[in-house]
């Protein structure tokens, strides 16, 4: 398996579940109701466009960025990391989640003329998780644009489905009703959760990397026996044994 090919196969899913189109769907509708197909289609499709334009801007410019700031690759992984695992018990409660968008920004769009850039596009969609995981996987791949293709792929197809699936949100809730769309938040939820652990643990040992003076403490720490069995030198002086000082 090469190693675009793998990291595709990380970074969809992963984009999928944190952008999660699916449990934006009763927010779609609600912030949608009494407005026609034509409007419901056109606002699905701005939102989206508009979305993904901010994540591959991010992709393609976040580690720049945060360089500029002085920030570390692996303390952005750790950050990014814990980010993405609040998101993802929020999913698995099946419930809102705050990193996303907060309750008063839901109702704000709720009365708006026009919810596809604010609140759909920023913050429901390109939200700070989804960011934090475009940036992480960017730098996973490295620095070379063959291994950044499949990141900015797999953002490409995350947006074109969440048009779908956002164009067809009452036949999508239809369908899945109230407790399916939980369920699949929750399943979803689960994977995220193992994803953001990945990023944690990823991120730690670029920090530890980072600082190796702490890594060798650790290392000391683990391992004492060595300290201990380590065998004790003695001046040859002190360990001969010869016929003189038998006799004395």
């Amino acid at each position: 398996m090469s190693e675009q090919f793998s990291l595709f196969i990380v970074a969809l899913p992963a984009m999928l579940f944190v952008v999660d189109p699916v449990g934006l769907v009763p927010i779609f509708l609600s912030m949608t109701a009494g407005d026609s197909e034509e409007k419901i289609r056109s606002t699905a499709r701005r939102a989206c466009i508009v979305a993904c334009a901010l994540m591959l801007f991010f992709a393609l410019f976040g580690g720049v960025i945060f360089k500029v700031f002085g920030v570390s690759l692996g303390a952005f992984r750790v950050a990014g990391g814990i980010l993405l695992l609040i998101t993802a018990l929020d999913m698995l409660r099946a419930r809102p989640s705050e990193t996303r968008t907060t309750p008063s920004e839901t109702q704000e769009g709720m009365v708006k003329e026009d919810v596809a850039l604010v609140p759909l596009a920023m913050p429901l969609l390109a939200g700070p998780g989804a960011i934090a995981t475009a940036v992480v996987l960017m730098a996973r791949g490295g620095d070379r644009l063959v291994t950044a293709v499949p990141v900015l792929l797999a953002i490409l197809i995350t947006f074109v489905t969440s048009y779908f699936v956002l164009r067809a949100a009452s036949l999508v809730q239809r369908v899945l009703r109230q407790s399916g769309v939980a369920i699949l938040e929750r399943v979803m939820g689960l994977i995220l959760a193992a994803i953001a652990v990945q990023f944690i643990a990823d991120g730690g040992k670029d920090l530890l990397r980072e600082h190796p003076t702490v890594s060798q403490m650790l290392d000391a720490a683990q391992t004492p026996e060595r300290f201990i069995t380590a065998p004790l030198a003695l001046p040859p002086s002190d360990i001969r044994l010869g016929p003189a000082r038998c006799a004395s």
